[in-house]
């Protein structure tokens, strides 16, 4: 088994088929949003500002009129999601560069959608941000059809690389 088929290759390839992945979430989120006529989600910046307070790193900037602060939450908020797609992805391409083989379409992405999910939720119901116990049918659906989306392309892209 040569380098480019596992470990770190594998890892790359999986970090650039969940950075496209990624992208496919946040277009059929928007997507949603423009629809639907929604707002986004302030769990992000929430979550941010939970992780701030118990890591005990204050994120700088005013919050007078320049809001400085506020941006860089949002900001962080963004990055934050971006992340996880990148690294579930990564995790994903480096699980089948291990086996050696690349994952199935409907497996592969069913997988990449749930790892995404849990690893977004899972941190903000841990932080007490969220509880997707009381999450409403079309809170589930807001929430699995755009990680449904990052799964299909993040396993569409890895198959193909």
């Amino acid at each position: 088994m040569n380098a480019t088929r596992s470990g770190a290759g594998g890892m790359l390839r999986g970090a650039a088929a969940g950075a496209a992945g990624t992208t496919a979430l946040n277009a059929v989120t928007y997507l949603d949003m423009a629809l639907r006529g929604r707002p986004a989600s302030s769990t992000p910046e929430e979550t941010v500002e939970r992780l701030t307070e118990v890591a005990g790193v204050p994120v700088p900037g005013g919050s007078g009129p320049d809001g400085t602060r506020a941006h860089r939450v949002s900001a962080l908020g963004a990055l934050t999601g971006m992340a996880t797609g990148v690294a579930v992805g990564a995790a994903l391409g480096a699980v089948a560069g291990a086996a050696g083989r690349r994952p199935g379409l409907l497996g592969g992405g069913l997988a990449a959608a749930l790892v995404a999910m849990a690893g977004s939720s899972g941190p903000m119901a841990a932080l007490g941000v969220t509880d997707p116990r009381t999450w409403s049918r079309a809170d589930w659906v807001s929430d699995a059809v755009p990680h449904a989306a990052y799964g299909a392309v993040t396993a569409w892209v890895l198959r193909r690389l």
